[in-house]
């Protein structure tokens, strides 16, 4: 004991002379500075400074490759840290020597020794300084070498599609659901880029080409998954893949009851955000492990309403949304407090709502209390935020609590590209077109195989008169989709309304499926939309019969497609001009469309629609009043991009009911307002919707006039 005590007190003494070496530097910095340098306490900090850059640079670079999680990692640089400042004291209490570590007063301190001592020490620091620049070169060289993530752009996922492994083909919604899931926890990350569902199914669960589809798709990394159901168990097999050397970053197989699927979700986001060394708040981490519902049969009756909600939004088919419908009201029976599913029911009846088929205003409350259910059992839920946010915008056009729960989704989801989307839309709507703009672009950057943007994007410049801007969008969405319907009809118009070339427009209209030849805009006022934009083309040039022949070819097995048969039909024959109109088609669709009306009174397209109807059976003061009606209920202040087209809707029935001057006084303020779509002077010189005004002399001279520049914010 004795022996110890002797020793303690031996290493105690350079510590405890710590406070009078001080007191006496204290006098003299110069000292202070010398003896640091003497005790080799700079050279300490630098050597170690380097040593533990190299640590933790072997952690960051091995530790992943060999599935050690990332606290490990953490672990390692906190041990670093807190090491420095004792390395420091013992440096100044211990002398480093070529020898080992001694006392201070065991050193020799001699000129000569420490000289010597001291270049030993610098060659020692050189070198590892020459071996960190090494390791910095080949990094800048071979930057695709290292598994690790440690780029922005490697902070970024893509999850393709899962492959369905099951006997039965049809749990293939049970494979895209379990996709859709875990993609839905990981936009919830704001520290992750995620790419949007619509893009990445594009693509098979396996692609030949892995680099390809993460250039294409803008990412780092990539995951794969397959999923095999079979009674009451599932096996989920997923793995991370480095894009750039198409390389695993982990793989892992989960075999699991059929009641843990939830776990398995939570846990691959988990595995995911801990290999991409996301930052996690405490709430986004509540949320990864959150599980939507407890009960099975209710999460596998709400996956089949998502899968038919999915096929619907893509077909607009009424029968679609009914059956999703019905899954998750299955769903919700079996569990009243899942409140995803009430928040989803609500998001498809919008939907319908606003593509398909207006609700009524009591279907719109009951949609409003299924929001409200699904807020009041989980208030940080993104999806029931965003549907709150059509409530507002789809139902009501209340523009501005709209914004705020879409701003309320982005903070809880900050990858939801539908977000960013209904923002765009919103800002469009209102008038703010650089706004829309910007939000268009940051989606496209979010689901960029998604001919959907560019779509928007064309159909904003062609609002804008911007047509070699418009034909730019147009363009780059047919070459992400050569089938898509809407592109080529909007491309259509571009070339009609910047030059009159109906030939170019032709052309475009080509490309339009067959079975999409004349779909409908969702919401319209002029009569060209109610015709068909490519339907129109053979107006535009007096073959009306081919423009009649054209809709006599389309199913009418429904009420919905008989009366917009019966609808194109009036109006393609009243521009005709040949001869009295069939007036028992009149009337039929008269009775057709005033009883919708009866029904829901605010359905602006079949006032529209009646208007014209009124002129073919000589009613024109009805027709003007119906016209008005539909104009007023929707001025450009509340709808920048709707309004004019209903307001070019009452010119059109003010000319052709013997109101000139009416109708050049509207044409004059849509020409300089933001209205490409529906007025443009080009238009104006072709279009035989004007020809009962051609001669007036205010319409003759408003087309002899340069188009004027369009103000827009």
């Amino acid at each position: 004991m004795q022996a110890l005590y002797s020793e303690w007190q031996g290493l105690r003494t350079p510590c405890c002379q710590l406070d009078s070496v001080a007191e006496n530097l204290r006098v003299n910095p110069k000292k202070f500075f010398g003896e640091l340098k003497r005790r080799n306490v700079y050279k300490v900090a630098i050597a170690y400074g380097v040593v533990a850059w190299l640590l933790m640079q072997v952690a960051s670079q091995i530790f992943p490759f060999f599935e050690i999680p990332n606290w490990a990692v953490r672990l390692v640089v906190l041990l670093l840290i807190i090491g420095f400042p004792v390395a420091l004291i013992l440096a100044w209490a211990f002398e480093l020597t070529p020898e080992g570590i001694k006392r201070t007063e065991d050193v020799d301190l001699s000129k000569s020794v420490t000289r010597k001592r001291g270049r030993k020490l610098d060659f020692l620091i050189i070198a590892v300084l020459l071996l960190v620049i090494a390791i910095l070169l080949s990094q800048r060289l071979h930057p695709t070498v290292s598994p690790a993530v440690s780029s922005s752009l490697e902070k970024s996922i893509a999850v393709l599609p899962f492959e369905n492994l099951s006997e039965e083909k049809a749990n293939a919604y049970f494979a895209d659901g379990i996709q859709d899931e875990i993609l839905s926890k990981l936009a919830g990350i704001g520290d992750l880029k995620v790419i949007s569902r619509s893009s990445t199914a594009k693509y098979k669960s396996k692609p030949e080409d892995l680099k390809t589809v993460a250039r294409e798709l803008g990412v780092g990394t990539v995951l794969e998954g397959s999923v095999q159901k079979a009674g009451g168990k599932v096996r989920v097999n997923v793995q991370l893949l480095d894009a750039h050397i198409d390389t695993h970053l982990w793989a892992k197989t989960y075999d699991r009851d059929l009641k843990d699927v939830f776990a398995v979700e939570s846990e691959v986001a988990q595995e995911i955000a801990d290999a991409l060394r996301a930052k996690l708040s405490p709430s986004q981490s509540d949320a990864l492990a959150t599980a939507p519902t407890r009960d099975t049969e209710a999460y596998d009756l709400f996956l089949k309403g998502e899968y038919e909600e999915h096929q619907a939004e893509s077909a607009l088919n009424p029968e679609l949304f009914d059956g999703a419908a019905i899954f998750y009201r299955q769903a919700l029976a079996r569990d009243p407090n899942f409140a995803l599913a009430y928040a989803r029911l609500a998001y498809s009846e919008l939907y319908r709502h606003w593509f398909v088929s207006n609700l009524t205003r009591a279907e719109l409350t009951e949609v409003k209390a299924n929001i409200d259910r699904a807020l009041a059992i989980a208030p940080a839920s993104p999806d029931a935020h965003l549907a709150l946010a059509l409530f507002y915008y789809w139902g009501y056009r209340d523009y501005d609590p709209a914004l705020r729960e879409l701003g309320r989704t982005l903070e809880l989801q900050p990858s939801s590209s539908n977000s960013r989307e209904y923002r765009a839309a919103i800002f469009r709507r209102r008038g703010e077109w650089q706004r829309a703009l910007a939000e268009f672009d940051r989606a496209a950057e979010l689901d960029p195989r998604e001919p959907f943007y560019p779509t928007e994007i064309g159909s904003t410049y062609i609002t804008l008169r911007r047509w070699s801007d418009a034909e730019h969008g147009l363009t780059r969405a047919l070459a992400l989709d050569p089938h898509d319907a809407r592109a080529p009809r909007l491309l259509a118009l571009t070339y009609i309304n910047s030059t009159g070339d109906i030939g170019r427009a032709r052309q475009a209209c080509e490309a339009v499926p067959a079975d999409s030849k004349i779909t409908g805009a969702a919401i319209w006022g002029s009569i060209a939309v109610m015709i068909g934009h490519c339907v129109y083309l053979d107006v535009l040039e007096g073959h009306f019969a081919n423009a009649l022949k054209a809709w006599e070819t389309v199913p009418a097995n429904t009420p919905k497609a008989h009366l917009r048969q019966l609808e194109a039909r009036v109006g393609i024959q009243l521009l005709a001009g040949q001869g009295p109109v069939n007036r028992s088609e009149c009337e039929q669709t008269r009775a057709l469309l005033e009883a919708r009306l009866a029904e829901r009174p605010e359905d602006r397209i079949s006032l529209t629609a009646l208007a014209w109807v009124y002129v073919c059976l000589g009613r024109n003061a009805d027709a003007l009043r119906v016209a008005r009606q539909a104009a007023d209920s929707l001025p450009i202040e509340k709808d920048a991009v709707a309004g004019p087209d209903f307001l070019a809707g009452l010119a059109e029935v003010e000319a052709r009911t013997g109101h000139a001057d009416n109708a050049v006084k509207i044409l004059r303020q849509l020409i300089t307002a933001p209205a490409g779509q529906v007025v443009s002077i080009a238009r104006l010189k072709i279009d035989p919707v004007w020809d009962p005004i051609r001669n007036d002399p205010g319409f003759q001279k408003l087309i002899s006039e340069p188009e004027p520049a369009t103000v827009y914010k």
